[in-house]
């Protein structure tokens, strides 16, 4: 049967209709509004859909179900277009899979109803919640699943040979190509010296393959006169000379093109030795350096590969696809180059969020739709991944309304000896691994190549992709397997261009087979499969010998993977679809790029640019006023959306302080060793867009400086740092002065590589920020990566009272540059006295030292006074702010540019040359201007509270000495990883620390096969253990439409259902954290120990208060200890680490009462007073009663939100007093003391 489902959230519940309904209000006269979600179902049996109902589609604690409704008079129905990725469907489908519902189609659309608008209001309502390139208005009267269209065979160009000008300019715009006539022209003779006519795919794929995005065709462009016309000739023009003399020492006889600039630096340092751990080898996805990594006490050589990756073009048209896939895509870079990825930053461009809806440019979307959408995007798919984004930071400037910039920046890590680097041969075999190929993604490559004219969006909607994180996650899992990398000759993932790209670049000579790739649907066609953008996807390069074994390795992951193409030796890539070649080109052919193009440039000085070193007097208001601005304010609200802490990894939390509130500047993360190290690799940025509007050399140049500083001044070690640049400019079109832009931003890099003996060994350009007559800034953003020791990592958080504050500031050229000598003589000083009494330190932002110093103490609010002579509101690039604990004297050249400023007090206060002000007062300032768009808190108030009467209850649980059935020496622990889990290995680390047996046990769902394979292992397994642990993640991306719906239809399986039963009745250990409680509450576990139906009063986890995902430290207080993961914490209070959008722990008050007289609560969310309360930050969900976990009534089941799996020794370095809350510990011992017991029975 065909049928239709509504689900409507109960008012006390409805928490999407009441944010969207604000959201509408900022700009819409709207009164009230309700949110509906609607699933159609198709080919489901009518005895199933009750099951269906109760098990996937609702809860009874939070919605209602109606199978037939009268839709309002004012509605509005919301679907994807065709041919989209919906998540919500496929994991509706997926959990019915697992209830044995197999074969159901689903849909799913979102229902608008509206009361009290007028004809104009529904307008703007429809355009503000539907982006024509995602999706469309649903018709309500339609129940039918869309039909494939017919598929026509690839048409070839006939009479392409015999055209002349006119025609091929007609054929060029008729297909939309992003390259040029020339190049047509140049395609059309090649096809003549071969006497046929190209078929439409080869000319699509030529079109991808030479696309400015793929073939950094504008960076390649021949430069054929450089002029200098600039008040800052003769600095340029000396870098200039440099940078010419270098071409003649590294024997370059190419012409003078961007990307020579971009990377003579690393060429001539590795040439000269100066940089010698640079891996080099024919895969280029990302930079690879060889690093010297620790594990548990031995050194071994491991390859630290970072990538910086740019998706403006599709988050510009649709911010949440456009930004899921930007990280998606830059993982797969470093991934494909067979690390692990456990890192990453981001940092985006936007125009004013905050302007009015009737201020947004025709043809394109709102400012703060884009920005919201585009960071939920984003942080979406990094949550779901398992990727600690550890920095994330938007620059507002007004040029970025012509296009946003969004760029990704990710790191990850992989032992050498694993990494085999070969050229592959012929008859060696590719295998297409990973996600299904649908026609998403089409066209992306060339759209982000082209200017955004102002089309209609509707016309680009297959030019964005959708992103499907937990697929992604699979393809991690399987490159961490030594056996898997070890198979692999070279790998390249899919991106740009899809198959064409991804395949056609791996060889010289490759036969691509269209028929055997996955499908998302049936219908593409031949073009559609070889251009197609779909994500997550990777070629890799075996020998045919290995083909079988990876495969079979790839499907234990819950993968799958297909051989597609062989490797052949004719020279030509060959794409068979249909029994029909339709594509046969020449290999010298595809590598000429297209047309070599010339230009000319000219350097010249921008107009009515203010200068960006001028200093502003310091005042109260303007103070007050620098805080305020959206360059300068806080960013909490955004940040906490991004999950910083998952990996056990993160060594500096992105907020510093016992108050998370001092940002940090870098990221830095722990080497992702299976033992212990204190290995970690450092990140950080440096670009200013009022400095590069400027003079765009003295943008290149302080944006190194900038990068440098920041590893500076976290602790690192300047002349270990490699650079990547990310470039982003105006559309050049043949205009000298816009070529000279860019230029001379790569000319001031070269000249800051040259000054610290460091280099850029890898980049990513974009060329197309221009809308009509609107520019983007003038943007080279340099990211700056250093490995370094954990021991050496320093907050930028002021710590003690009664310290000493010092400003190093260089001292600067009349044309603004830095001198050489002192910056690195005092850099490397910083270094060597690190552990020295340094208590804190900081690299100056662009606000000046009254800023910096600020936000160094709203952390942990220490106030201090500034008596000093230097400017306070000057952008001082290069300088660094140091807290320390006794005065200094360098005693040599330097001191005269290390100043005593001042000193920290008790007082709460900061005053800066006799101006005071509260840090109270600054950081309300501070934490207001972006609250309309990124809340950072909730507006509820609520009285302290916390649980009466909670003196210790002895244990319900029967005597293990009479239930003991345990038999093994060591405890065993089984971990299930479903599919988008992501905390299982730091899980696994925590309880193998303290001296457990892990086993993971993977829940595979991709057929009915090994679904029932996967769920008799998991009860296997649980017949052997001690101890289950369901680990935090996003279990089926957290839908249909709430969290831990998978894992509990999993539960519920009678097998899987038995087995935990009986593992309980032999009083056996479960433990739940964050999606893993989730689950436990939706099974029915907690609170009653058994899996059970939910009551419509039964207790839940909804989502948190603020309506966002929350990433933050905690405070949590053991209320209740009868448990054993709980033993001998009684009243004590930890810091733990929370990440989660569904974490507000709801409960009725009958349920209350009974659960407080059991003694089920377990831990509270507490304040710094240790008060259990309501507010944020304390309490980040809104939690009833404050309540963070529970247990069972026999203590042996506990479920919690907080991460404590998260953190070791050397994490999460700025969050005072922070202790390990080791439940894992208490867990083991627990288990061992039972053995003990159960062996001296057995001896008795």
């Amino acid at each position: 049967m065909n049928t239709r489902i509504l689900i409507q959230k109960k008012q006390a519940y409805d928490v999407e209709s009441q944010h969207q309904l604000a959201n509408l209000q900022k700009n819409i006269s709207i009164q009230h509004l309700k949110i509906s979600y609607i699933y159609d179902l198709f080919d489901i049996n009518e005895n199933d859909l009750p099951k269906a109902i109760e098990n996937v589609f609702s809860n009874p604690v939070t919605d209602k179900v109606l199978l037939e409704y009268q839709y309002k008079e004012n509605t509005l129905a919301v679907e994807y277009l065709p041919g989209n990725y919906d998540q919500r469907a496929d994991s509706a489908e997926q959990c019915l899979a697992i209830l044995g519902i197999e074969n159901v189609r689903v849909l799913s659309s979102v229902l608008y109803e509206f009361d009290g608008v007028s004809e104009e209001d529904i307008i703007k309502l429809k355009e503000s919640l539907i982006n024509p390139i995602e999706s469309r208005e649903k018709d309500l009267n339609v129940l039918e699943f869309p039909v494939s269209p017919e598929i026509k065979p690839v048409p070839i160009i006939h009479g392409f040979i015999q055209y002349n000008e006119d025609e091929l300019s007609n054929l060029h715009q008729q297909f939309g190509f992003s390259f040029e006539l020339d190049d047509l022209l140049f395609i059309q003779e090649h096809f003549k010296s071969i006497e046929r006519n190209p078929t439409e795919t080869e000319l699509k794929m030529l079109d991808t393959y030479w696309s400015d995005h793929c073939r950094h065709t504008t960076f390649e462009t021949e430069i054929t006169n450089i002029t200098i016309e600039s008040q800052f000739q003769n600095i340029i023009q000396n870098t200039l000379d440099y940078y010419l003399k270098l071409r003649e020492e590294l024997n370059i006889t190419k012409p003078i093109r961007l990307m020579d600039l971009a990377t003579i630096m690393g060429k001539y340092f590795i040439k000269t030795g100066v940089m010698n751990n640079i891996e080099i080898s024919e895969e280029v996805n990302a930079c690879s350096i060889e690093i010297t990594v620790d594990e548990d006490g031995k050194e071994e050589e491991w390859l630290l590969m970072f990538k910086n990756e740019t998706h403006n073009h599709p988050t510009e048209v649709e911010p949440f696809g456009g930004a899921s896939t930007c990280v998606g895509g830059a993982i797969r870079d470093p991934l494909s180059g067979r690390a692990f990825v456990y890192q990453a930053m981001r940092v985006t461009g936007s125009a004013n969020p905050l302007e009015k809806i009737e201020d947004t440019l025709e043809g394109k979307l709102p400012q703060y739709k884009i920005t919201t959408e585009a960071a939920k995007g984003y942080s979406s798919y990094g949550n779901q991944i398992g990727l600690a984004t550890t920095h994330v930071r938007e620059i507002y400037d007004e040029g970025y309304k012509a296009k946003r910039m969004e760029v990704g920046f990710v790191a990850g890590a992989v032992k050498k000896e694993w990494v085999r680097r070969e050229s592959p041969v012929s008859g060696d075999k590719i295998i297409l691994l990973g996600g299904k190929t649908g026609r998403d993604g089409i066209g992306g490559a060339t759209g982000s190549s082209k200017v955004h004219d102002g089309q209609k969006l509707s016309d680009l909607s297959a030019e964005v992709q959708k992103g499907n994180a937990p697929v992604e996650r699979k393809i991690q899992r399987l490159f961490k397997q030594e056996e898997v990398i070890r198979m692999i000759k070279k790998c390249n993932d899919f991106g740009a261009g899809g198959v064409s790209v991804a395949i056609g670049e791996i060889s010289d000579g490759v036969s691509i087979n269209l028929d055997v790739i996955p499908t998302k649907y049936s219908g593409l066609n031949g073009t559609e499969l070889a251009i197609s953008e779909s994500q997550e996807r990777m070629a890799v390069v075996v020998e045919d010998q290995d083909v079988e074994k990876f495969i079979k390795l790839a499907e234990k992951e819950n993968l799958e993977a297909v051989e597609v193409a062989e490797v052949t030796d004719d020279n030509h890539v060959s794409v068979l679809w249909k029994g029909e070649k339709i594509v046969h080109l020449d290999r010298n052919f595809l590598d000429t790029n297209g047309v070599r193009k010339q230009t000319q440039l000219k350097v010249v000085d921008s107009k009515n640019i203010q200068n960006p070193f001028e200093n502003k007097e310091f005042t109260k208001e303007n103070f007050i006023a620098l805080l305020e601005d959206l360059n300068h304010t806080s960013q909490k609200g955004l940040v906490e959306m991004f999950d910083c802490n998952v990996g056990r990894s993160t060594v500096l939390a992105p907020f510093g302080g016992k108050n998370q509130e001092t940002p940090e500047d870098v990221s830095v993360q722990k080497i992702p060793t299976k033992g212990f190290t204190n290995t970690v690799s450092m990140a950080s940025f440096g670009f200013n867009p009022k400095v590069s509007k400027w003079s765009c050399y003295h943008g290149g140049y302080y944006a190194v400086i900038d990068s440098v500083a920041k590893i500076v001044a976290a602790g690192g070690n300047y002349e270990e740092i490699r650079l990547t640049f990310q470039e982003y400019f105006e559309r050049l079109r043949n205009e000298e002065n816009r070529w000279g832009k860019p230029f001379a931003s790569l000319l001031g890099t070269i000249e800051a590589q040259k000054m610290f003996n460091i280099a850029a060994i890898g980049g990513k350009d974009s060329m197309s920020g221009t809308y009509h007559d609107i520019d983007v800034p003038p943007t080279l953003i340099s990211f700056a990566v250093a490995p370094n020791d954990v021991r050496y990592i320093i907050s930028s958080t002021l710590q003690r009272e009664n310290t000493y504050l010092y400003a190093f500031v260089p001292p600067m050229s009349e044309g603004y540059l830095l001198d050489e000598k002192v910056i690195t003589n005092f850099y490397k000083f910083t270094y060597d006295i690190l552990g020295q009494d340094i208590v804190a330190m900081k690299a100056v932002e662009f606000g000046g030292i009254a800023e910096s110093l600020s936000k160094m103490a709203f952390g942990n609010k220490i106030g201090f006074e500034v008596k000093s002579s230097l400017p306070m509101m000057q952008y001082l690039p290069g300088a660094l702010l140091f807290e320390i604990g006794t005065t200094i004297e360098l005693g040599n050249e330097l001191d005269q540019y290390l100043y005593p400023i001042g000193q920290t007090n008790t007082t709460q206060n900061i005053k800066i040359n006799g101006v005071e002000l509260t840090i109270e007062e600054a950081l309300k300032v501070w934490t207001n201007t972006l609250e309309p768009v990124f809340p950072s808190k909730t507006n509820e108030k609520n009285s302290e509270f916390g649980i009466q009467n909670s003196e210790k209850l002895e244990s319900k649980r029967v005597d293990s000495s009479e239930q003991s059935i345990m038999n093994s020496e060591q405890p065993k622990v089984v971990i299930p990883v479903f599919p988008g889990t992501n905390s299982e290995y730091d899980s696994q680390k925590a309880f193998e620390k303290e001296g457990a047996s892990v086993k993971q046990v993977l829940i595979r769902n991709l057929n009915s096969i090994w679904i029932e394979e996967s769920l008799n292992e998991w009860v296997t397994e649980i017949e052997k253990a001690d101890i289950i642990f369901i680990p935090g993640g996003f279990s089926a991306a957290d839908e249909p439409e709430g969290s831990g719906k998978f894992i509990a239809t999993v539960l519920r399986n009678e097998k899987v259902k038995k087995a935990i039963h009986d593992f309980l009745d032999r009083d056996g250990l479960i433990l739940g954290i964050c999606n893993g409680f989730q689950a436990l509450i939706k099974s029915g576990l907690l609170p009653t120990g058994r899996i059970s139906d939910l009551k419509e009063d039964s207790p839940t986890l909804y989502y948190n208060d603020i309506g966002r995902h929350v990433t933050q430290f905690v405070r949590t207080k053991v209320v209740n200890d009868h448990s054993p993961w709980l033993k001998g914490m009684k009243d004590q209070t930890f810091w733990v680490p929370v990440s989660h959008g569904e974490g507000k722990f709801i409960v009725d008050e009958t349920n209350l009462k009974q659960l407080i007289e059991n003694k089920q609560i377990a831990t509270q969310y507490v304040d710094l007073e240790e008060a259990a309360v309501m507010e944020m930050p304390y309490n980040p969900n809104g939690s009833t009663y404050a309540i963070e976990g529970i247990t069972s009534p026999c203590g042996r089941i506990y479920g919690r939100m907080g991460h404590p799996e998260r953190v070791e020794a050397g994490t999460f370095k700025n969050i005072p007093n922070l202790e390990v809350m080791n439940i894992f510990k208490n867990g083991v011992e627990y288990v061992k003391q039972k053995l003990v017991i159960s062996s001296s029975k057995i001896i008795d």
